[in-house]
């Protein structure tokens, strides 16, 4: 018999094969590239506003059809913050001017959400003349009692720019606008030859069921806490104190048996709403063991040592400070130059089994990074 000769179905699959080899190389070859982070951290901690710095240093910014669709958003958070005054002021015992109750009422009429690209003009008259009554401005004063967003007086001093006809969303409007993260988010962009995936997650109680599925094959988790909320009181819980929760969150995820030798970068985030809150409202009232006083230093030590002190993993696992205001375009731009090598080095500075790693803390100046330690041991603390 003679031999069996090679038929154009052979070439065909040898085709088929070699295009199916050479796939999984190039699949091999992104992943390879790939950088996977999760972001965590307690509702409202500043996930959502980094993730908005994150388009606006890599991807433009932007455009004025996105600009426009937060409009909505901006006027809403605006009236919203204000009916939470309003509707808090009586539990306060606080009273407002009686020239203002025609003011009140065109507020608390409104719906929650405000339909349009334009703010009326009886609803802007009304936000400002309210922002004049000494009663809302002490409300403002006692926010920590009562859930009030911290975009709220930002957006009252705007309010004659936020109605005129021609008004445009800035990037500080948008960054401080907020809409409640459900369900997860994904962000992506490239540095060099890498590419960077940040995994946003719901932060309320009731999302952080959904996390499990973020959490294979992370490369760090990024962990966002707000300094500024360690007076104030769950949205979900008022009974439960958000630096509390943040605290206890981090514990579980930072000794997750997930996330054994996953680094950690750990943003304080808020510093600026931090360093103006201390002086009126002392830490020592939440925190009993912290003895520092109002002294800004002391008090960013202390939260910063309550968190690294959680690490059960020392040997293995990096934590990687860093002090932020998630509203600042130029620092977190700095924050990520520092923040992209630690990402990038963290499956080899695992290896190491070095101890943590944080940076350091503002002094005078609350955007400025103004030193750095490593600590061979965390200092212990009473719970």
């Amino acid at each position: 018999m003679g031999c069996v000769q090679s038929t154009g179905v052979d070439s065909e699959a040898k085709a088929r094969n070699d295009e199916i080899e050479n796939q999984l190389r190039r699949d091999r070859m992104m992943a390879k590239n790939e950088i996977k982070m999760l972001l965590l951290g307690a509702g409202e901690s500043g996930k959502s506003t980094v993730l908005k710095q994150m388009k606006l240093i890599h991807h433009g910014g932007y455009n004025d059809s996105e600009r426009d669709s937060y409009k909505e958003i901006i006027y809403s958070n605006t009236i919203q913050s204000m009916r939470a005054i309003l509707e808090a002021m009586p539990q306060l015992d606080i009273s407002l001017s009686p020239q203002n109750d025609a003011r009140r009422a065109v507020i608390l009429a409104l719906p929650g959400q405000i339909e349009g690209d334009i703010l009326p003009r009886d609803v802007a008259d009304a936000i400002r003349g309210l922002w004049r009554d000494m009663g809302v401005k002490e409300a403002v004063r006692r926010s920590r009692e009562f859930q009030l967003n911290d975009s709220a007086v930002y957006y009252f001093n705007a309010i004659d720019r936020m109605c005129a006809p021609e008004y445009m969303p800035t990037d500080q409007d948008i960054l401080r606008s907020r809409v409640k993260t459900t369900g997860i988010t994904e962000t992506t962009f490239k540095v060099g030859e890498l590419t960077y995936k940040l995994f946003d997650v719901g932060g309320q109680r009731s999302e952080r069921k959904k996390w499990i599925h973020c959490f294979e094959n992370v490369t760090a988790l990024v962990f966002l806490v707000s300094l500024s909320e360690y007076d104030q009181m769950l949205y979900e819980d008022e009974s439960v104190n958000r630096m509390q929760e943040a605290l206890t969150l981090f514990d579980s995820i930072c000794n997750s048996r997930w996330f054994v030798k996953t680094s950690i970068i750990l943003f304080l985030n808020k510093i600026d709403l931090f360093a103006e809150k201390l002086p009126h409202s002392p830490l020592g009232d939440y925190f009993p063991d912290y003895i520092g006083g109002d002294n800004y230093d002391a008090a960013c030590d202390y939260l910063l040592h309550r968190f690294v002190a959680l690490n059960q993993n020392a040997a293995t696992k990096q934590i990687y400070a860093h002090y932020t205001c998630a509203t600042d375009t130029q620092q977190i731009r700095c924050k990520d130059h520092s923040v992209i090598p630690e990402v990038a080095q963290a499956d080899s500075t695992i290896a190491d089994s070095r101890p943590e790693c944080y940076s350091g803390h503002p002094a005078a100046d609350p955007s400025s990074r103004v030193w750095s330690a490593v600590m061979t041991t965390a200092p212990p603390f009473s719970f």
